[in-house]
């Protein structure tokens, strides 16, 4: 739970954005300038170090046993257990992060794949092997603990994990269940591993014909790069079908993995006394259910601003229908392509507003080899900021040169900068803040470089283009996302209620909320049934999305606190921002959002985006007629 540090699941975790590419046949890892590769040597400088790391892993993990039996002893020897553990935990960062990184450079390559699993397949072990030390702990009388904490100075930075260990105390079980339950931790990785596979490593993208003659192999990267740069409707429709048709062709080995996910998620929350999916992924956090279904509710009755933006964009594109895959493509002839350099100018000048140490965090973040920017061959598809605790967070981009990527760039360093600011003001224990709060620091970024852009251009065809950007933003960020939330709420129902999942009712659900959402604002394409099948998150994290829309609505109320008020309002709003990200993982979320101004219980928050969505749309609307 959170004694034996979690930070396992942390490191599962990418933050993905899909991505496009900008050249028609990516350059292999010989071709980039090593200024654009990470330095994973910064980790570890070869294999060799590696290994004595893989070692001296394995030889730490093994000494924790000598502590069974032993943790009611005294806080002393509590202390030293707790200590040990970390030590555990931080080394583990190292020794997973080294082969996994140079994984997602080439996920083709089976040698770094074996030491990827080779690590998991350790730390299963591990957990196995330590399976007695939440119940252990609980043995504790609470008293007992409580007087611990308050006088022994050293189990300070262990306070809140201990409070919140005896806060679930309900969903801990003894220690032979917990033993048992911890021989599945491997397995319950099997989905995700599969999915990974069967859209990554095994996939063979078709190539199409273009209106022009061109052929172009239909890869992840050039897919997108279509959607987002060809203005011939037929030529998006080609490249749709085709990506899309890779997807359903294996639609059903899809839905068993992902029928294998829900099982998977429906039994665990039965054996640790909960009663739904929701509520085990919600507990954790301490995140009240009203917050996952006060977003659900409100967008649900508030769909009328999207449609009038698709609409919108149907009379601009004059087209005769308006698809899904029309989405991406400028309403206005504006195909300006941002050279990597030129977006780093851009993204470094445009968080001046939170001050001189936010801006040295940022030019290091830059310069220092930490992000690797390229797509080449067999490189992981999207876009992630991870950390490697006592190194410094690593930056995987397919950048593309579109507007699109240099709001991702920009959104990937918020992770990243958080990051740093949670590593250095936290100690181990709390450095690691939750998925809750993590997309607030990256869509705030977004907010930043979308005002920056605006004050530096005169071109009325590039503000729209920017206009378009943040309304893509709320529609992809908000949107989107509380819609696959909504989808992922649905189907785990099915499992509680004891109902199949199958192919047809999971096409089936994504169809209804399509028809909710959409209207007939789109002419929504039957392959669009299957978007379930290409959503990492549902496989890796599910109840995740669902964080991208809550955090969008907290950066966005931060934002407004930011720029409204006097001078000294506006401070304390930034001042108590900053303060939001060097907490790391020292409280409940939802506290550190009450902190920070904002309150997800109640539908405000939302409804604020939503009003400045449609305000947006109306906004553009406006530009749109002058530049007619």
């Amino acid at each position: 739970m959170n004694i034996l540090k979690r930070i396992w699941i942390f490191l599962l975790i990418s933050l993905l954005i899909q991505t496009a590419v900008y050249a028609d046949q990516p350059k292999t890892r010989d071709e980039i300038d090593p200024q654009y590769k990470w330095k994973v040597n910064d980790i570890y400088p070869d294999w060799e170090s590696w290994k004595s790391g893989y070692g001296q892993l394995e030889g730490l993990m093994d000494s924790m046993a000598v502590f069974k039996g032993s943790l009611g002893q005294g806080p002393g020897q509590l202390f030293r257990a707790l200590k040990l553990n970390e030590d555990i935990n931080v080394l583990l960062y190292r020794v997973y992060q080294y082969p996994r990184f140079q994984w997602d450079l080439d996920t083709r390559n089976q040698d770094i794949s074996e030491k990827v699993k080779q690590v998991q397949l350790l730390f299963a072990k591990f957990q196995t092997a330590t399976a007695w030390i939440d119940p252990e702990l609980l043995q504790i009388p609470w008293e007992t603990m409580a007087k611990w904490l308050d006088e022994v100075p050293e189990l300070a930075p262990y306070r809140f994990g201990i409070e919140d260990l005896y806060r679930q105390q309900a969903h801990v079980l003894d220690e032979d269940k917990e033993k048992l339950l911890s021989y599945f931790s491997q397995l319950k990785q099997s989905p995700a591993n599969i999915f990974v596979e069967l859209s990554t490593s095994d996939i063979e993208f078709p190539s199409v014909t273009l209106s022009d003659g061109e052929e172009l192999q239909m890869t992840h990267g050039n897919y997108y790069k279509i959607l987002a740069t060809n203005r011939n409707q037929a030529d998006r429709r080609t490249a749709f079908g085709a990506y899309y048709g890779l997807f359903e062709k294996n639609k059903n080995t899809y839905a068993s993995i992902y029928n294998g996910v829900c099982q998977r998620d429906w039994a665990e929350a039965r054996a640790r006394n909960y009663n739904s999916c929701l509520e085990a992924a919600l507990e954790d956090d301490n995140i009240p259910l009203l917050v996952y279904e006060n977003l659900v509710k409100t967008v649900r009755n508030n769909t009328a601003p999207l449609q009038k933006y698709l609409k919108l964009r149907k009379r601009i594109l004059e087209v005769p229908e308006y698809h899904l895959y029309d989405g991406s493509i400028p309403i206005v002839d504006f195909d300006k392509l941002y050279a990597y350099e030129e977006a780093k100018k851009y993204v470094a000048a445009c968080i001046k507003p939170l001050g001189k140490e936010y801006e040295q965090k940022m030019a290091t973040a830059l310069s220092e080899g930490w992000i690797d920017v390229y797509e080449t061959p067999g490189k992981r598809s999207g876009a992630y900021s991870s950390n490697v605790y006592g190194v410094h967070p690593y930056m995987l981009m397919n950048y593309n040169e579109t507007m699109d990527n240099m709001f991702t760039l920009a959104h990937e360093l918020g992770h990243t900068i958080h990051t740093i600011l949670a590593s250095e003001n936290q100690p181990f224990a709390t450095h690691d803040y939750t998925i809750f709060v993590a997309e607030v620091a990256s869509t705030l970024n977004e907010r930043l470089l979308l005002d920056h852009m605006l004050s530096k251009t005169k071109d009325p065809k590039e503000r729209i283009a920017l206009l378009q950007q943040a309304i893509s933003n709320i529609t992809g960020t908000f949107y989107f996302q509380t819609m696959l939330a909504d989808f992922e709420w649905q189907v785990h129902q099915l499992v509680e209620q004891g109902l199949p999942v199958t192919t047809d009712k999971l096409k089936s659900i994504t169809a209804d909320l399509d028809s909710l959402y959409y209207g007939d604002a789109v002419a929504v394409d039957e392959l669009y049934h299957y978007v379930w099948t290409r959503i990492p998150h549902f496989y890796r994290t599910p109840f995740y999305v669902y964080q991208y829309a809550t955090c969008f609505a907290s950066s966005a109320q931060i934002y407004d606190q930011m720029n409204q008020g006097s001078k000294k309002e506006k401070q304390v709003a930034t001042e108590s921002y900053l303060n939001l990200l060097k907490s790391g993982g020292n409280d409940y979320p939802m506290n550190q959002l009450k902190k920070a101004g904002v309150d997800l219980t109640q539908p405000e928050p939302f409804l604020a985006v939503i009003q400045q969505f449609d305000e947006l749309v109306d906004q553009l609307e406006k530009e749109i007629d002058k530049l007619e």
